[in-house]
């Protein structure tokens, strides 16, 4: 087994830093002093400049406001795509719908922003990443199955979902 050594020192605790001298080195006097003023460990520093008006409710009503937006938008989306991109044939039709769909869903950060919701700094990329999980997978879900519905009795494939 491997000694170790003893600890001479009292361990270090975080409220007083250990007494250490050093002999050698002076004081740097090229640089100015700073007037830093010591905060309390239990006092709580102020927030920032840019939420000090911060508002949660409204904060919340917005982004709640934002996220049924996008939801009421998949679903009118994933219908109106399925008729406006009838004629395109082939993985063509695929690929504009899908493009119809990132292409509303930039509309709707656009108009988020003009919905001034009060978010901190920290937190603004919130209003991108809002409902966007629900948003592609609820289109997508109600493309898919207007497409079965209103072309499910086509009989030129000749093949019945029944």
């Amino acid at each position: 087994m491997a000694k170790h050594k003893k600890r001479k020192s009292p361990p270090q605790t975080r409220d007083k830093p250990p007494n250490v001298e050093k002999k050698d080195e002076a004081p740097p006097t090229d640089t100015p002093q700073r007037d830093i003023e010591p905060v309390a460990p239990n006092e709580v520093s102020p927030p920032p400049i840019d939420i000090q008006n911060f508002n949660v409710e409204d904060k919340n009503r917005k982004l709640d406001q934002l996220y049924w937006m996008r939801i009421l938008l998949a679903v009118v989306a994933g219908v109106t795509a399925v008729f406006i991109f009838e004629p395109i044939q082939g993985e063509e039709r695929r690929w504009a719908s899908i493009g119809f769909m990132i292409i509303l869903f930039l509309g709707t950060i656009f108009v988020a922003k003009a919905m001034n919701i009060p978010l901190p700094k920290s937190d603004r990329k919130k209003i991108v990443t809002q409902a966007i999980a629900s948003y592609v997978f609820l289109y997508l879900f109600v493309w898919v199955l207007t497409h079965t519905i209103v072309f499910a009795f086509d009989r030129s494939s000749g093949v019945s979902p029944f």
